[in-house]
């Protein structure tokens, strides 16, 4: 049975169903956040709800955000910077393994 909306009242807004727990996930956020607008336009918001949305307009979040964006930068770098390093390992042992059958006439491996 349809929800009957009353004068003035806004209808609520139909989604596709979420067919991932990503997209579920991202449902529930929008719902909640519906949710608090509507309790702090109608005057009803707890002091937590409040809080929560001040504390995002701070400079503080801002720089907390940052922080966290430039720390997976930094372990994005640091994990390429591994591999780069394997590498060249590889590539060391590659040219040592050249040079020592050049020198011998026969691969390190065949001793």
């Amino acid at each position: 049975m349809a929800r009957v909306t009353k004068p003035g009242e806004i209808p609520p807004k139909r989604r596709a169903p979420a067919v991932t727990p990503e997209q579920r996930n991202n449902q529930l956020i929008a719902m909640s956040f519906d949710a608090a607008e509507e309790m702090i336009a109608s005057g009803k918001a707890t002091s937590q709800l409040l809080t929560h949305f001040l504390k995002q307009g701070t400079a503080r979040d801002e720089l907390e955000k940052a922080k966290l964006e430039l720390e997976g930068q930094l372990l994005r770098a640091r994990t390429e910077s591994m591999a780069s390093s394997e590498d060249a390992r590889e590539l060391y042992q590659e040219v040592l393994a050249a040079m020592t059958e050049y020198k011998t006439g026969k691969r390190p491996e065949d001793d």
